[in-house]
């Protein structure tokens, strides 16, 4: 194969961080090479020297065999380099085409935009990547996925022959995956290299022909994705080897009630739900995108108005019409969008664990008392071990898994003793994600009734006690957690409508 990109010893420093130690990389024509690592161990820093959005302290990178010195985006894309992030950067009220060109739209010989050209130019991309999109089509009214072949498309007409690929299925129910996979195999048949950063493991040994692990900003090793173990690649990215058993499955029957909902109904995506969660227990939530899960939690929680049912805590109904209401009534949700709606990202860490309990650190002249707040964040960062130089590190400068501990620890300080998660390892590495199903598991010990809802069979299979599966916005059964239940019976039960449920209380 061709060598087209080799980046050796490369050194980059912020302030306080020695974010990549001697790093290097290299990538040929015509493959897919997975990029893997725990969150904070340099993939991303790399990437974005290759793309030109850093510049490297010291160190080579090498473009079909010439040292470049990529002095910023434009230059990158000059070489041939394009990179679609995880957060698609669309301009949502413009057309496809509108987006591809932004900024080199054609003119007619008058000086004046070209739409017409502009269309022809998009078609003929898409053409060429063989997916039927309309170039006047308004991005808004795009799925996620087809947003995704905006972004590819948007790469290639730059004529790019390099691209870096962050997360890209993040967003992607399994049939979209599908059809982005589709295209990168019909791009790698073309000759283009690709640089692929996800955390799922079962989708780098599908689409991947060799992955590099780096760790703590160095590099670990590359092996071939296809003769190398999952426990291999992940035992590299976190220097250990990893528990991947189920938790035990304790006998609850005889617990205590902490959540009954009764014929909650809002709409076509929750019909007639009902359920009951115990004290200690975790209720996986499991079903296909559109299902209704992430609808019911809303609906529970308050951020939706319920048109039917009834919502019991603790024995006793709630009338839960707004956030306020559950969080008075004991009830916590994390998001599964926890940047917009689980965290304060400007703010630091103390700040954030704090946000929902800021009446117990305030006096009645609203002053905050700053040694017990810093106390109680200091006793949080170390009980659920947040990587954090203080208490005064910005949000958004932590990893995806230390923001998902601070939306926990914020819940936590409220004394929450429900609490429902969605997507709770969603954009978390593999270790991170092994920390917080061992702090789920220790909450439900403690006492705590959890509800996780996730797309991820394996993480419903390992976490759960008992499984809630919904389809079109019914509740269609819940079957037992631990060893006796199978993917395919999740399955089974996701794609069949209107059955009645069973076990709906244990």
């Amino acid at each position: 194969m061709t060598e087209v990109i080799r980046m050796s010893a490369i050194e980059k420093r912020f302030p306080g961080v020695h974010a990549l130690r001697a790093a290097q990389f290299d990538l040929n024509a015509g493959e897919v090479h997975a990029l893997m690592g725990e969150n904070g161990a340099g993939k991303s820093t790399l990437m974005k020297i290759l793309s030109g959005i850093y510049s490297p302290d010291s160190g080579s990178v090498l473009v079909n065999g010439g040292e470049v010195r990529i002095s910023g985006p434009r230059a990158a894309q000059a070489l041939g380099i394009g990179i679609i992030h995880q957060e698609l950067a669309l301009m949502p009220d413009l057309t496809v085409g509108q987006n591809i060109f932004i900024g080199r739209e054609p003119k007619s010989r008058w000086g004046v935009l070209d739409e017409s050209q502009l269309n022809r130019d998009a078609e003929a991309i898409f053409a060429a990547m063989k997916v039927p999109l309309d170039p006047r089509a308004v991005v808004r009214s795009l799925t996620i996925a087809k947003q995704q072949m905006v972004e590819i498309a948007k790469a290639l007409s730059f004529r790019s022959r390099i691209l870096i690929m962050d997360e890209p299925t993040a967003a992607l129910n399994e049939a979209e995956t599908e059809e982005l996979f589709a295209i990168i195999r019909r791009l790698k048949s073309e000759g283009v290299a690709i640089v692929y950063i996800s955390h799922k493991m079962d989708e780098i040994r599908r689409i991947s022909d060799r992955v590099t692990v780096m760790r703590d900003g160095a590099y670990v090793g590359t092996v071939t994705a296809a003769d190398t173990p999952i426990e291999t690649i992940i035992a590299m990215m976190v220097g250990r080897e990893l528990d991947q058993t189920s938790a035990e499955t304790p006998d609850l029957s005889g617990a205590p009630i902490a959540l009954e909902v009764r014929g909650l109904t809002r709409g076509r995506m929750v019909r007639d739900v009902s359920f009951a969660l115990r004290k200690g227990e975790i209720l996986g939530f499991a079903g296909l995108m559109g299902a209704g899960r992430t609808e019911v939690a809303r609906v529970i929680f308050g951020a939706d108005r319920r048109e039917a049912g009834e919502i019991v805590v603790h024995g006793k109904p709630c009338a839960i019409r707004t956030p306020s209401d559950a969080v008075e009534a004991g009830i916590g949700y994390l998001s599964e969008d926890r940047k917009h709606f689980g965290l304060a990202l400007g703010i630091d860490v103390r700040g954030n664990i704090a946000m929902t309990s800021l009446e117990r650190f305030s006096d009645r002249f609203m002053r905050v008392n700053d040694a017990a707040l810093a106390k109680v964040a200091s006793d949080y960062i170390a009980s659920l071990a947040i990587r954090t130089p203080s208490d005064r590190q910005e949000v958004r400068l932590l990893s995806g898994g230390n923001q998902q501990k601070v939306v926990i620890a914020k819940w936590l300080l409220r004394d929450c003793d429900i609490l429902i998660f969605d997507e709770p390892t969603r954009g978390i590495d593999v270790g991170a994600k092994a920390e917080i199903y061992r702090l789920l598991q220790s909450l439900a010990k403690a006492g705590k009734a959890i509800i996780v809802i996730s797309s991820e069979l394996p993480e419903v299979l390992r976490l759960s006690h008992r499984i809630a599966v919904m389809c079109e916005g019914r509740l269609t059964g819940i079957l037992p957690g631990g060893p006796e239940t199978s993917q395919n019976d999740i399955m089974r039960l996701a794609t069949q409508r209107d059955t009645a449920p069973e076990g709906a209380i244990a």
